[in-house]
């Protein structure tokens, strides 16, 4: 996890938030360290973690793990963390490897029988649920949703009605009765011709209680900032009179850390 950008969202992992949806939005850029920041922060908080990659392979989010201080293959072995590899769910689907014949794949809706989600929400409930055997005995501090690119079902034949529901269902799920969180990633951009996209990452923002938006410079490419971020801080229902809450710095990718700045604050630039 990423400490400067704990202290900009005001959490600890000694107290991690509950019953939140937090959406990562990507606009010409890469926002993968926002993925990388959430998975590492929640396992060090001591939460109950389901992960659906549906883009990077566990291999991949165990690289960077490592090089911030989390080994997702020990959180996995402890019963902490549930990883679905969407990637080689669907081979397995499409090319019928290694699939037991009575077991229900979550990734079945690629195989062309519809887009219904209910698989993987039910893999996820199970996954998140108190009474989910790990083996431990240990009780995890409360349970988190990750989903590495919502977007990518839209190309998997999903219908955005679908995904919508499968998002509501977690919000009911593991936001309300279960008092955990969601953390989702899209990309938006303002000039995109994806309409069913732009709709969906619209949606997210108005249920999202926090959004954390990465975007590319407008001025192009720089090797002393590399993007910026605009974090917004929703307004609760109870106190919606009140205006959100929204914040720009810039952000410099390094190997193990992240530093963010107020713009044109960057030390390259003064």
């Amino acid at each position: 996890m990423f400490v400067g950008l704990n202290e900009l969202l005001g959490v600890t992992v000694e107290k991690p938030e509950q019953g939140k949806l937090t959406l990562l939005c990507a606009a010409k850029t890469d926002a993968s360290f926002l993925v990388h920041h959430f998975l590492s922060f929640y396992l060090k908080a001591g939460c109950k973690v389901c992960f659906v990659a549906i883009v990077q392979s566990f291999s991949h989010y165990s690289l960077v793990a490592q090089k911030l201080g989390v080994s997702l293959t020990a959180a996995k072995e402890r019963g902490q963390l549930v990883f679905l590899e969407g990637l080689k769910s669907s081979n397995n689907i499409l090319f019928g490897e290694g699939q037991a014949l009575d077991e229900v794949d979550p990734f079945q809706f690629i195989s062309g029988d519809g887009s219904n989600l209910k698989d993987l929400y039910e893999y996820v409930q199970k996954a998140l649920s108190p009474g989910a055997k790990d083996g431990t005995g240990v009780s995890w501090k409360p349970p988190v949703l990750i989903v590495d690119n919502l977007g990518v079902l839209l190309s998997l034949g999903v219908s955005l009605t679908d995904i919508l529901d499968f998002i509501h269902y977690c919000r009911v799920g593991v936001n309300s009765q279960l008092k955990g969180n969601l953390v989702v990633l899209v990309h938006s951009s303002d000039d995109s011709e994806d309409e069913e996209n732009e709709l969906l990452a619209k949606s997210l923002r108005h249920q999202s209680n926090r959004i954390l938006w990465a975007q590319g410079l407008a001025t192009g490419y720089c090797k002393d900032v590399h993007g910026e971020l605009t974090i917004i801080q929703r307004s609760s229902w109870e106190t919606r009179a009140e205006r959100d809450l929204s914040c720009v710095y810039q952000y410099k990718i390094q190997d193990k850390n992240v530093l963010f700045f107020a713009r044109g604050m960057s030390a390259a630039v003064l």
